[in-house]
């Protein structure tokens, strides 16, 4: 298999634009030609001094088992790892592993810049869970093994709720009504110092309310895929939820987005909800001190099987396709997936493992909140409909494009039917721009 050669171009990776220029070459296969070859692999991941030093142990575990295999860590933060591996990647000086988001899946695989893991015969996916497969392939290809699921949902602070008296409601039948009126009375309650909720306003938070108007943001062949009337009535709500001040004013707001999670009004226990991934609730309840209690996404009348929840990949395992070692790094990355010795150092702190027998050999070990998460997506498991389609290219930034809009919104410079229609036009542009 040959990478295409690519004309010179330009596609969002994080915050810069960045030109990636593949050249006609050999993708790597595994040949067995270096089963007992001595071979050095890169691998970049992004993370915190705890899961830092967790990835360390994962790889010293694995040499030990691999003693052929030397693995050289590269480890980055969320800021600028995504704008270092463009450049890497455009030098021809990827890593051999890395660890990949969904929303670069399409931008990286589409490119030629992934291999594809479902030809390598290291890797066995037999075990891993037919949906987180699914989240990790794009246009046939398998270029990314899920490192385990999540769901978006609602983190109930138990300390604000009590301190203001306000019961915290059934999220097993709860609309957006109920949802607003609890957190403005919270709001009340905390006379501008303390607020109810807040702002749901990224990606996640935009495909939970279309997939709740049967609608989503990309279709299947990677086109937008939902009306302007309910994006604009996405925005509806959130300009509502500051009139009713049920959420901080646009200020406090802004000024809450650039804090850290222990300046954060939610860490420092000034808000009493706000939108987190399911496998953030032990952070949460160390940071803040406070029990925290997760909450299904409300929904328009009630039912909890109409509230667009999905399970998403936390993060992928993934390979660069200029790899020397295309057979090292499959044996190294079947490990991280599969492997009972690396599941009881990795646990769930990068998502619930989608291999069922490693969720079970890790369950007795799992540390009380992450105990509460693996029941928590249990639970909702009847509930959760197929995971929304693979952002195609061109999508890596539509985040950033969601929050920006979201503030012209709460600032008034814009209505949420103009944000909407000018949101559709600029990603609309950014998707055939990568083409």
């Amino acid at each position: 298999m040959t990478i295409p050669t690519l004309s010179r171009r330009k596609f969002q990776l994080g915050a810069a634009a960045v030109a990636l220029s593949l050249l006609a070459t050999g993708c790597g296969t595994s040949s067995g030609s270096e089963s007992n070859e001595e071979v050095t692999l890169r691998f970049a991941w992004w993370g915190n001094e705890y899961l830092n030093a967790q990835t360390e142990k994962v790889i010293d575990a694995f040499e030990a088992e691999h003693p052929n295999i030397k693995i050289e860590s590269e480890p980055g933060e969320w800021g600028s790892y995504w704008d270092k591996l463009a450049t890497k990647t455009a030098a021809n000086d990827a890593p051999d592993v890395i660890q990949m988001d969904q929303k670069y899946i399409a931008e990286y695989g589409g490119r030629g810049a992934l291999l594809d893991l479902s030809k390598q015969e290291g890797i066995d996916t037999s075990k891993l869970d037919k949906e987180a497969l699914a989240s990790g392939q794009y246009d046939g290809a398998q270029y990314g093994l899920s490192t385990g699921q999540n769901a978006y949902v609602i983190m109930a602070n138990t300390k604000v709720f009590e301190a203001v008296n306000v019961p915290i409601p059934d999220d097993t039948t709860w609309t957006w009504d109920e949802f607003m009126e609890t957190a403005s009375k919270i709001s009340a309650a905390g006379d501008g110092k303390n607020y109810g909720a807040a702002y749901g306003s990224n990606e996640a938070d935009l495909i939970i309310w279309l997939r709740q108007h049967g609608e989503n943001l990309y279709s299947q062949d990677g086109e937008l895929d939902f009306d302007t009337a309910t994006a604009a009535s996405f925005w509806e709500r959130l300009k509502e939820q500051r009139d009713s001040k049920a959420s901080p004013p646009a200020t406090v707001a802004t000024e809450d987005s650039g804090a850290g999670l222990e300046e954060s009004l939610f860490g420092t226990n000034r808000v009493g909800m706000a939108w987190w991934w399911t496998n953030q609730l032990g952070s949460l309840e160390s940071t803040t001190g406070s029990s925290i209690k997760m909450l299904r996404a409300p929904s328009i009348d009630g039912s909890a099987a109409e509230n667009g929840m999905y399970y998403k990949p936390t993060m992928f395992w993934s390979a660069s396709s200029r790899s020397k070692h295309p057979e090292a790094a499959s044996t190294f990355i079947n490990y991280l997936a599969n492997s009972p010795e690396a599941g009881a150092i990795l646990m769930t702190d990068r998502g619930v493992p989608t291999n069922p027998e490693i969720v079970e050999s890790i369950t007795p070990s799992l540390k009380p909140a992450d105990t509460t998460v693996v029941g928590f997506l249990k639970d909702i498991a009847p509930d959760i409909k197929e995971a929304p389609p693979v952002p195609p290219v061109g999508a890596g930034s539509v985040q950033n494009v969601i929050k920006r809009y979201t503030d012209e919104v709460l600032y008034d410079r814009l209505t949420p039917q103009a944000a909407a229609e000018a949101f559709k036009k600029e990603v609309e542009g950014m998707l055939a721009s990568a083409k």
